[in-house]
């Protein structure tokens, strides 16, 4: 009996939160995070820090912080998924703990900006889904080099 509630909250544990990100990121999808919604909260911000900008350049630096959300996103999506798929029990998914977790960033991209088709304020954009799957595949390879020196450290000593 102990066994199985550890596990199942192991379980809660490795899932949870890449499942909550998950539904932050469909959340995220909706009109609540549209640009005009976005550009309420951003705009006054970005004025209050630099007051001197154009509009030109306020819509130029709110696009920015948009796309960096994007790949901000994905960027911890795929820390998430590796971060499960790592401490999983099944030898073979922790092993191919890149590919997978590049597949999930690479699918939940590409369903994101579908569902945004159907949102009236929202854009769906293949280019969006670029940087979504940048930010995601940068962070993975961010650990497979830090994986890849640790254990070229380990050999040398």
């Amino acid at each position: 009996m102990i066994n199985q509630t550890s596990s199942a909250r192991g379980r809660l544990w490795r899932y949870g939160p890449l499942i909550l990100w998950m539904l932050f990121i469909s959340f995220a999808s909706t009109a609540e995070f549209s640009t005009v919604n976005t550009s309420a909260i951003l705009r006054p911000l970005v004025l209050w820090f630099l007051p001197t900008l154009s509009e030109a350049q306020v819509a130029a630096i709110h696009f920015l912080l948009r796309k960096l959300g994007h790949f901000a996103e994905y960027a911890v999506l795929a820390f998430l998924a590796r971060r499960a798929l790592i401490t999983m029990s099944r030898a073979y998914l922790r092993q191919h703990w890149f590919q997978l977790a590049l597949l999930l960033v690479v699918i939940y991209g590409l369903l994101d900006e579908f569902h945004q088709s159907f949102v009236p304020s929202r854009t769906a954009s293949v280019y969006d889904s670029a940087v979504d799957i940048a930010g995601g595949l940068t962070v993975l390879l961010l650990f497979k080099l830090r994986d890849k020196a640790g254990r070229t450290q380990q050999v040398e000593v």
